[in-house]
C-alpha cells in the first residue's frame, strides 16, 4: 500500500514537473529595440504591439520593448535582425534602404501631398514589392509606420529659399536621398547618429539638421536650434520589421497573431504621429523657436536633380512606380 502511495506520488511529481517543462518550453521571450524616446508614438505603438501579443497568445509570447537605441543605432539592429540577435525593430527608412535600397524610393522630395496619399501607396502594391523584397534580405515586414514629413532647422538664420541654406552645414540621418536633397539646396550634408544629434547641434559641429516635428520635439532638439522651417521636402517611413529567423521559428497561429497586433500597431502608431504633428507648429512657437513658412515651388525647383539621378539609378524602374502611384 505504501509503495503504491509512493509510486503515485512520483509519478505525480514527474507529470508536473514535464508539465511545467512543456509550459517554460512553449513561452517565448522576443525583444523589440527602436531608436526613438520613450514618448515618442513609436514606443507608444511598440508597448502597444508587445501587449496585444501577449494577450492574444495568454501570456505564451512576450515582448520586451527597448527604446533610445539601447540595443545600438538603427545600422545596428538591422544588422541583428538579419542574423537573428534581434527579433524586432521600428526602424528608419535610411538604414533599412542601405539593405533594401527601394525603400529610398518613398523618400523621394515633394512626392506626396499629404501622409494620408503616403499611407494608401504604401498598403498597395508598392507596400507588397517592399515586403516580397525585404524578405529576401533576412527580414519579414510587418507594417509601414510613420515617420512623418521631415523639416529643416537651423541655429543660423530663417531658411525660406534653397538659397537660405548656401554653406550651412546640415545633419543627415544615413539616408542617400536626403543627402542629395541637402546637396541640391547647397548646404553641406553631414551624417550623424540621432542619438547623438541634440549634443552636435549645441556645440555647433553641424549648424542645423531635418527631421519630423515629432522627432524634434520628442528629442527637444528645439532647445539648441532658433529656427525651424516647414519645408515638407520629404516624406520618411518607418519600417516595422521581424527577423526572418523569428518568423520562421513561430507556429502558424503565432505568425497570425504577430501579423494582427501589427496591423493595430500600424494604424495607431499613424494615427498618433499625425495627431501630435497637426498640433506641433503651435507648441514650438509657444517655447520660442521661429517657425516659417517657404517658397515651396521654389525648393520642388532646386530638388529636381535629386530624381534626374535615382530615376537613372539601379532602383530607378521603382522610383518611377512610385512616383506613378503618388500621382
Amino acid at each position: 500500500m505504501q509503495h503504491t502511495t509512493i509510486l503515485r506520488r512520483t509519478l505525480l511529481a514527474a507529470a508536473l514537473a514535464a508539465g511545467a517543462s512543456l509550459a517554460s518550453a512553449q513561452a517565448v521571450k522576443l525583444t523589440l529595440a527602436h531608436g526613438n524616446p520613450p514618448d515618442n508614438p513609436r514606443h507608444v505603438a511598440a508597448v502597444k504591439f508587445a501587449e496585444t501579443v501577449k494577450a492574444k497568445t495568454g501570456g505564451r509570447v512576450e515582448i520586451q520593448v527597448n527604446h533610445s537605441a539601447q540595443l545600438g543605432d538603427d545600422a545596428a539592429m538591422v544588422t541583428a535582425l538579419r542574423s537573428g540577435t534581434l527579433d524586432f525593430s521600428a526602424n528608419s527608412q535610411g538604414a533599412v534602404a542601405a539593405v533594401v535600397p527601394e525603400y529610398a524610393a518613398l523618400g523621394m522630395p515633394f512626392l506626396f501631398a499629404d501622409v494620408q496619399k503616403a499611407w494608401s501607396v504604401m498598403d498597395g502594391a508598392v507596400g507588397k514589392e517592399l515586403a516580397d523584397k525585404t524578405a529576401a534580405k533576412g527580414m519579414v515586414l510587418l507594417g509601414l509606420w510613420d515617420n512623418g514629413v521631415r523639416q529643416m532647422s537651423n541655429s543660423k538664420r530663417p531658411i525660406k529659399t534653397p538659397a537660405d541654406m548656401k554653406g550651412l552645414k546640415m545633419r543627415t540621418p544615413p539616408d542617400a536621398v536626403t543627402v542629395d536633397i541637402m546637396q541640391a539646396m547647397g548646404a553641406d550634408a553631414q551624417q550623424i547618429k540621432f542619438s547623438e544629434l541634440y549634443v552636435a547641434l549645441q556645440q555647433g559641429v553641424v549648424d542645423g539638421q531635418e527631421n519630423p516635428l515629432t522627432n524634434i520635439a520628442s528629442a527637444k532638439l528645439y532647445e539648441v536650434q532658433k529656427y525651424i522651417s516647414l519645408t515638407g521636402h520629404k516624406y520618411e517611413s518607418t519600417p516595422f520589421l521581424m527577423s526572418k529567423r523569428t518568423w520562421d521559428r513561430m507556429k502558424p497561429e503565432d505568425q497570425k497573431v504577430v501579423t494582427d497586433a501589427a496591423a493595430e500597431a500600424t494604424q495607431l502608431q499613424r494615427q498618433l504621429n499625425k495627431e501630435i504633428d497637426d498640433k506641433l507648429v503651435t507648441e514650438l512657437k509657444g517655447k520660442g523657436v521661429q517657425v516659417d513658412t517657404v517658397d515651396r515651388a521654389a525648393f520642388m525647383e532646386a530638388a529636381k536633380p535629386v530624381y534626374t539621378k535615382w530615376l537613372a539609378s539601379p532602383i530607378g524602374a521603382f522610383v518611377g512606380r512610385v512616383q506613378q502611384a503618388a500621382r
